[in-house]
């Protein structure tokens, strides 16, 4: 009964129960707990948005003021009242050539992100057009054994997105085929383990810059002689080894510490190596891997940015640096609009990580 009860308050919170909880609000039916619950999960967190949408706004606004008034002292000290004044009308009248730039509000980062879309849709617009006019061209020329004409227009705000997911992807994929294997053998062996650990200490904290400049002397090597962009190879293999450590690690810390009577319940059924390692090993290690792999994605999409930036792969990280350079108007509100778009993405992977692992592990895990 006390079970069906607890259930009862947790289904207030989720799909129609939300509703049911308006309702018994409105109706001073709410119970004690359940007003408490409602207020911490609902009204908190809606309070705090708008919170720091306020204190943004003021920040930006007082910024805006600073900035204004340093620009008319200026104009005062080197050019006199009547430059002064002359700047004052400038300023209030919102010229681009002399209003600061500063940290923008959230209404100018929320008009930058619909230009962003818009811009979006109109080079997709000339894209598709593109590859309609070139159809037939293309064809011909894939008959006769050449290559296709392809696309060269500069990507749109949603397709950086789209290349720094596939690269982070990339990245990963390789983390784990590096740092998962290797780990299992660190784990079963303490002697690969005092092998590599030396390696592993030594190459953990290597910043992400150092790791693009050796993959780069090495992959510009190997591929010398193609004519290919290789700055998607040279991205996704830096973010890969910047990011596979704490898979590694927590690989080898969970097969090393496996209940020493579950490797004896394996002798005892005469399970071959690879029986023992895929039935009895990894899903005893699964919540320690899984740790491993959700800090790897995060620090993956981290590292992502800086990578992308030194290597000019076209991404999120080449945005904002081309953003940066620009210096337009509005490139500061597109960098907040990056900045928010970057934070969204990584909670979105934390929290897809989070229920691949509670799909697959026994123990299960809850967000925070």
């Amino acid at each position: 009964m006390r079970q069906s009860i607890t259930l009862g308050k947790v289904t207030k919170f989720v799909g129609l129960g939300f509703l049911t909880t308006f309702k018994d609000l409105f109706t001073g039916k709410l119970e004690k707990e359940d007003l408490k619950g409602f207020l911490r999960k609902i009204v908190v967190p809606i309070a705090s948005v708008f919170l720091f949408i306020g204190l943004w706004h003021m920040g930006a606004k007082y910024l805006y003021n600073t900035e204004a008034e340093f620009k008319i002292q200026k104009a005062l000290t080197d050019q006199g009242p009547e430059a002064a004044e002359a700047m004052r009308e400038c300023i209030a009248s919102g010229d681009l050539s002399c209003k600061p730039n500063t940290l923008p509000s959230p209404a100018q980062v929320w008009e930058s992100y619909k230009s962003l879309l818009k811009d979006h849709q109109i080079i997709s617009a000339d894209k598709a057009n593109f590859i309609e006019k070139t159809a037939t061209l293309n064809e011909k020329r894939i008959a006769a054994g050449k290559d296709p004409i392809v696309y060269t227009g500069r990507p749109s705000f949603v397709d950086q997105i789209l290349r720094s997911l596939k690269t982070v992807f990339a990245g990963f994929l390789l983390a784990l085929l590096i740092a998962v294997p290797l780990g299992i053998f660190i784990g079963l062996s303490p002697t690969l383990k005092s092998a590599f650990n030396w390696f592993i200490q030594i190459f953990k904290p290597v910043s992400p810059v150092v790791w693009y400049l050796l993959v780069f002397m090495i992959v510009k090597t190997i591929l010398i002689d193609s004519s290919d962009d290789s700055s998607f190879t040279i991205s996704f293999i830096s973010v890969g080894l910047c990011s596979m450590w704490a898979t590694l690690v927590n690989t080898a810390m969970g097969v090393s510490t496996v209940d020493k009577d579950y490797i004896n319940v394996a002798k005892v059924l005469k399970l071959g190596a690879f029986q023992k390692v895929f039935k009895v090993v990894l899903p005893s290690s699964l919540p320690l891997i899984f740790t491993g792999l959700k800090i790897t994605l995060s620090v993956a999409w981290m590292v992502l940015i800086a990578i992308e930036l030194l290597a000019q792969s076209p991404g999120l990280g080449s945005f904002v640096w081309e953003e940066f350079q620009n210096g337009a108007n509005d490139s500061n509100a597109k960098i907040i609009v990056a900045m928010f778009v970057i934070g969204i993405i990584g909670f979105l992977l934390d929290r897809l990580m989070l229920t691949i692992q509670n799909m697959v592990s026994f123990n299960k895990t809850e967000a925070i």
